[in-house]
């Protein structure tokens, strides 16, 4: 059993959208003989984007997991998403990697994307190696590609392999350890040849530095080279191992996967110096009873612990769960224990995930990422393991959402169709939120991106027929006081036979800001009998629910009720609330009433080169910088913001910041509305309650 754990290999692809991620996946498949042609992304064919919106944007939405077999060894590919809208996916699933390639575009370089699936890869500790793809592509240029990398990322890049020819020319590698060439054909396969004269100057200096590189991972082997002891093809591979493992370097292929040159050599690399499941460190968790931190080791005959890092829900095939095994074995059916939900599930098949398709198996050990249909509590970030062997792992959380949309059924009848089919795509996708608002009568959904919401809407429609438009969000406005008043509520109606009475005096006051309502019964002497009392609050607090300015919720005053009369026969419970209710509608029109609106507290992280821009949009947007610390190549901005000026500042900042600028909200307090904007506020309302 540990020889077939050292044989896997779970590698993830990472980089920017269009950087050829899937194109390389797919060339794999078909050099390992998994599929008999090489899909094309712009064809919409390709094994791993086959969801009806990924083919649509020609681009990864969701990762992709494909197991293939080469030379022995059981390589699971996890193609993540490098758009900037389906990023948290990229996080959540690199939990099952044990390494990583990043794709480097030969032609445009490194984008946003690939920085920051840089910065996911340094939070895992994940060894890896940099792929220059396109290198076949007009503009392709692999020295400015190595010295960009070179300059942004640590560990050091260092490069492994040297291109021959660039762009229509681009025809193979040369391997700097082996020094060889190898020459590419239609087929995928490299011939090896000897190294083209034009480049065996530049090959010996390249090969120079590399040794130099790669001896600094073994102590023994640097004092053999110092001693100018000349080192084996065999020594160089080991340290190239070990220092890719230590992550002290990041090695550096070339190739393009359109073409199918260098992908095979890519796969060799894999298998040699990248880790297997038995080379990472053990799985730290938390024992629920003891709450000690405790570990997990790769061992088959260790108590069995997976976590979830991906859910797919279909309406008609139900809900398909991937995990990544740990430690321990599961067989290909039975049962486990979710010590996240405290509930035992069982599962009647074992999966394989090839990607659209699954194959049952008989069985899986540590290393495996595999996946079981129709769990009934299970979600993605669970923990699942032996149920005499309890353990939660803490999932990484996912991304903060940055856009908001109100939703609202294209058909009368499917508002509560909306919430529960969007409440599963929340199994699936957990980067996105839904709130509804009581005060607005609105499903909110919050999303990461334009697109991401667009996509949520799309797959709504495609998966469970449900249509639905995207508005703005409407404010959650609230109305308070700033004097105190006192006033009479007196309601006096006669009909044939009783009539109704209620009298009250009402004293209302401001209390400081987020205190809230608070109710007093000052009344003495038995003016108005103990039973209305209570009739009297539920007037004023119905009343308050609709403020006098733009119907809007009162909200942080005290009501006291301090007299008032009554009538034998008139008087009523009823009669006392509606006294209650005149009583608040006139003390709020006489006690200074204003607008509030919600403030957020807003975290922008952005190169230090944008920060002028930045800051002078943040006031523009009646913002309140509070500070701005340091933190690497970024800056943090802190600021309090009205939250009606940011409902489109995501697009904003993309735009002023190419990309490269991010941020967090969360709600802090209510504040004042200016004199001039709450006029407008109040007269939209009122021209809304004519219509």
């Amino acid at each position: 059993m540990s020889e077939k754990v050292e044989s896997i290999r779970n590698i993830a692809l990472v980089s920017h959208g269009g950087a050829g991620k899937t194109s390389l996946a797919e060339a794999m498949l078909f050099d390992a003989g998994v599929i008999n042609r090489m899909g094309r992304i712009a064809e919409g064919n390709t094994a791993l984007d086959f969801e009806p919106e990924e083919i649509k944007r020609t681009s990864s939405i969701s990762t992709g997991f494909h197991q293939v077999n080469w030379k022995k060894h059981a390589i699971t590919l996890i193609d993540t998403p490098g758009d900037q809208n389906f990023f948290s996916d990229t996080k959540t699933c690199l939990q099952a990697a044990d390494a990583a390639v990043a794709v480097i575009d030969a032609v445009d370089g490194i984008k946003v994307q690939t920085e920051q699936g840089w910065e996911f890869l340094d939070d895992f500790k994940l060894p890896r190696v940099i792929f220059i793809n396109k290198m076949d592509r007009e503009r392709a240029d692999f020295a400015r590609a190595f010295a960009e990398a070179k300059k942004m990322f640590q560990p050091k890049p260092i490069i492994l392999q040297l291109p021959i020819g660039a762009e229509a020319e681009f025809k193979g590698v040369v391997d700097l350890i082996t020094q060889k060439a190898y020459i590419y054909g239609q087929d995928g396969k490299g011939k090896a040849a000897e190294i083209p004269a034009d480049l065996k100057d530049e090959v010996a200096a390249e090969r120079e530095a590399l040794i130099e590189n790669i001896a600094e991972a073994d102590d023994a082997l640097v004092e053999r080279y110092l001693e100018g002891e000349s080192l084996s093809e065999e020594d160089l591979k080991n340290a190239l191992r070990k220092g890719t493992l230590a992550r002290t370097f990041v090695p550096v292929l070339c190739g393009s996967s359109t073409e199918n040159i260098g992908i095979d050599l890519l796969m060799d690399f894999m298998v040699a110096a990248m880790p297997s499941p038995l080379d990472v460190a053990p799985k730290v968790g938390t024992d629920p009873g003891t709450k000690k931190e405790t570990e997990r080791r790769p061992d088959p005959a260790a108590p069995f612990s997976a976590l979830v890092v991906k859910t797919i829900t279909d309406p008609y095939a139900g809900r398909l769960t991937i995990f990544r095994v740990f430690s321990g074995s599961i067989g290909g059916d039975g049962s486990f224990y979710n010590s996240t939900k405290e509930v035992r599930e069982r599962y009647n098949q074992l999966l394989v995930i090839l990607g659209k398709e699954q194959k049952p198996i008989d069985g899986a050990g540590p290393g495996s990422i595999v996946a079981v249909a129709k769990l009934k509590e299970t979600g993605t970030g669970d923990t699942l393991c032996d149920e005499a062997n309890k353990i939660v792992f803490t999932p990484v959380a996912p991304m903060s959402t940055l856009i908001s949309y109100a939703l609202s059924a294209k058909s009368k009848g499917d508002e509560d169709k909306v919430f529960t089919s969007l409440t599963r795509l929340l199994e699936e996708d957990s980067s996105l939120r839904i709130d509804r608002l009581a005060e607005t009568k609105e499903i909110i959904l919050h999303g990461i991106g334009q697109i991401h919401i667009e996509t949520t809407v799309e797959r709504l429609k495609r998966k469970f027929n449900v249509e639905v438009q995207l508005n703005i969000p409407k404010i959650p406005y609230r109305e308070t006081i700033k004097k105190k008043v006192r006033v009479q509520g007196r309601h006096k109606k006669q009909t044939g036979g009783h009539g109704q009475f209620g009298d009250c005096w009402v004293q209302l006051e401001p209390q400081p800001r987020g205190k809230g309502f608070e109710y007093v019964d000052a009344i003495v002497g038995g003016s108005i009998p103990r039973q209305y009392i209570p009739a009297v609050e539920k007037g004023i607090v119905e009343s308050a629910q609709r403020g006098v300015l733009a119907g809007f919720p009162c909200v942080d005053f005290k009501a006291t009720v301090d007299d008032g009369s009554f009538h034998a026969v008139d008087s009523s419970e009823m009669a006392f609330k509606i006294a209650g209710s005149l009583a608040f509608k006139k003390a709020a029109e006489q006690a200074d009433p204003v607008l509030l609106e919600p403030i957020m507290k807003v975290t922008v992280i952005a190169p230090d080169e944008f920060m002028g821009d930045i800051m002078g949009d943040l006031n523009s947007r009646r913002g309140r910088v509070l500070g701005m610390e340091n933190a690497g190549k970024n800056q943090y901005i802190n600021a309090y913001v009205p939250m009606s000026e940011f409902q489109t500042y995501a697009p904003d900042l993309r735009s002023m910041t190419g990309g490269r600028g991010i941020y967090r909200m969360e709600f802090s307090h209510y504040d004042e509305v200016p004199a001039h904007i709450a006029q407008k506020i109040i007269e939209a309302a009122a021209k809304a309650k004519e219509q």
